[in-house]
Formats: structure tokens, sequence, C-alpha cells
């Protein structure tokens, strides 16, 4: 899976990134809204993000950023990764109706906690769209049990606590807490935070079903001219895919 901050560096490269991305191998799409205080990212997406509503990036960008991915590549998954802030404000029943309406299959909204989750839920399933969210190393079995029976799709399960950003090896808490979790819920579960290269890809491959890589991605994108970046980025994804980089 692929997180990408959509609108860095700008919306029509976000689009051939992600289309690279895909055609490389990358079955999911993490397209993630760009937000002003984006508090559980480090400070590659943080700038990502800074970058990308400098440009004017709003959520309805986003959206038919999606809708344009869904028609160019109708087999890819496709998930909305954002922070409450820009949902609430465009109102979580038009938000769900308007990603259904772009075809999304998800939705993870970042500080979204299972247990205030009632309204988002039932907009969620009354638009047939799976509610991902976040489960942490700290969680204790009530709270992963309760995000095991809300979640659809898959659960998407922290490396670490902490922020997003790359590290040297895959946490050692994420075994246990895939395990933990397999006791709760018989989706797939995706680990992210701080997968960053072909080690870790095959490392969170022998205990988990997916692996998320966010951070690595945006900082090559940062770093790399923009007219190669969705070049660069496909090749770094098939990279990861043979055990390379």
């Amino acid at each position: 899976m692929a997180y990408l901050t959509a609108g860095d560096p700008d919306l029509t490269t976000t689009r051939e990134i992600a289309l690279a991305a895909i055609d490389n191998g990358a079955e999911v799409i993490e397209l993630g809204v760009p937000f002003s205080d984006p508090l559980a990212d480090g400070p590659v997406i943080q700038r990502a993000s800074e970058r990308a509503v400098a440009r004017g990036t709003r959520l309805s960008d986003v959206l038919a950023l999606a809708a344009e991915l869904r028609a160019a590549r109708p087999a890819c998954g496709l998930v909305l990764f954002s922070y409450l802030n820009p949902v609430v404000r465009m109102g979580m029943k038009a938000f769900c109706a308007a990603a259904k309406e772009a075809g999304a299959d998800g939705v993870l909204l970042t500080d979204m906690i299972v247990e205030e989750a009632g309204e988002y839920l039932a907009e969620m399933q009354a638009n047939d769209l799976a509610p991902i969210f976040l489960a942490a190393p700290t969680s204790p079995d009530k709270r992963l049990k309760a995000i095991g029976e809300a979640s659809k799709g898959f659960v998407y399960a922290i490396s670490r606590v902490g922020i997003t950003g790359t590290q040297d090896k895959v946490a050692s808490d994420a075994p246990e807490l895939v395990a933990r979790l397999r006791k709760f819920t018989k989706l797939p579960i995706a680990v992210g935070f701080g997968i960053s290269n072909a080690a870790h890809v095959k490392a969170v491959g022998e205990f988990a079903d997916a692996a998320i890589v966010g951070s690595a991605l945006v900082a090559l994108i940062e770093k790399t001219r923009q007219a190669d970046a969705a070049k660069v980025v496909g090749a770094f994804i098939a990279g990861l895919l043979k055990g390379q980089g």
C-alpha cells in the first residue's frame, strides 16, 4: 500500500505518481488530505501537507482526484486518509456520500477514535464504505476488540508508538500487535509507520498481510525533480516488490 499527500507537489503530479505506483505493483493507494496541523505525522509528511495547503489543495480537490484515479484504474484499492477537521467542515453525511461518489473503497480518519465513531460508522455503512481504524501497540485488548469489530476492509496496525517517519528497522512491537489483533478480527492487517525499504516490506510480510509505505515515498517525491517524480516512484515501488531498495 502506498500513501501519498495529495497536492504535493501539485494535483496533476500526484495523479501521475499514483498511477505509476499502481502500475508498478501498489495494490492500494492511500490519498492523504493535506491538513494544516497533522499531529500524527513526522516532519516529512508535515512539510508535504504544508506545501499542498499553500498551493490551495482542499478536500474537494482530493475527492476529485480520487474519482480520476478510480476511472483510470478501476481495480485498485482506494482509501481516503484525512484528519477529522476537514471532514467535519464538509459535514460527515456529505463527505461520506462524496467519497462514495468518487469511488473510494474506504476512509481512514487519523484522529477518529472508535469510541466516538457512531455517526461516522452509520454514514460509512449507508454509503457502503469501509471504515479503517488505527491500532497501536499501547491499545488494550478491549480497544483492539472494538477496533476489530468496527473496521471493514483492513485494520491499520501502527508499528510503533509515535509519529510517522522512516526508521532503521521494523519495530519489535509490530508482530505482537498483529498477533493480538488476529484474536479479534479476520480482516487483513496492514502495518505502517516507518516502513521504508525492501527489507522492511519483507519483514512485515512474515507476520502481516500488507505493508504501508508513506514517509519514504513522500521524502522521495520531495527530493526528486517534479517532471521525474512519477517515474522515480514507480521504480521505487517495483524495487520494493523485487526485494531491492
